[in-house]
């Protein structure tokens, strides 16, 4: 168990409420993937962000950051898959590409310069509070790869997510082969 070092804010899983945890709470780490942090606590599952990771007594994350200059739409591609790969489910220890959650990679030059990215990507339950949150997170990595001037980012639900969405590499991971 990690006693918080100060008040923070943490999101519900799967609701997506927002929850204040004051300092002293007990928490214990779950999952720590992505830059974010999967902790039980007193009031059920939480997720807390990279930026509160002092109040867990580690380090802060990483910022978000992405590869050199790119030069063409493909190169982005790669690198907005590579982004994506970094977020992930936070009941589910698998990123939302092995997961099976995205459906949509579209990058474009842009006349000024530049790119402008599309992506869908669905949930694994149509009713999961996470979406925003992890639509936000995937918007702001992306956001991040040099050359990106514009993402558009959609949580979509058609089709609907089965698990045979999910790559072999994440089947495995989870004991399902």
């Amino acid at each position: 168990m990690i006693e918080l070092k100060r008040d923070i804010t943490a999101t519900t899983i799967p609701y997506g409420q927002k929850t204040q945890l004051p300092k002293g709470s007990q928490v214990e780490i779950t999952q720590e993937l992505g830059g974010s942090f999967t902790v039980l606590t007193d009031f059920g599952l939480l997720r807390i962000e990279g930026k509160d990771s002092d109040a867990l007594g580690r380090e802060s994350a990483a910022p978000v950051t992405g590869p050199g200059e790119l030069k063409d739409a493909k190169e982005v591609a790669t690198a907005v898959w590579d982004q994506m790969k970094t977020c992930y489910d936070p009941e589910i220890p698998v990123n939302i590409v092995e997961l099976g959650l995205v459906y949509e990679n579209k990058v474009e030059p842009i006349p000024e310069g530049g790119f402008r990215v599309d992506v869908k990507f669905t949930l694994t339950a149509p009713g999961c509070g996470m979406g925003p949150i992890l639509q936000t997170e995937v918007r702001d990595k992306v956001l991040a790869i040099p050359g990106v001037k514009f993402a558009n980012i959609e949580v979509v639900f058609e089709p609907q997510w089965t698990q045979a969405m999910m790559s072999d590499a994440a089947k495995l991971q989870l004991g399902m082969m």
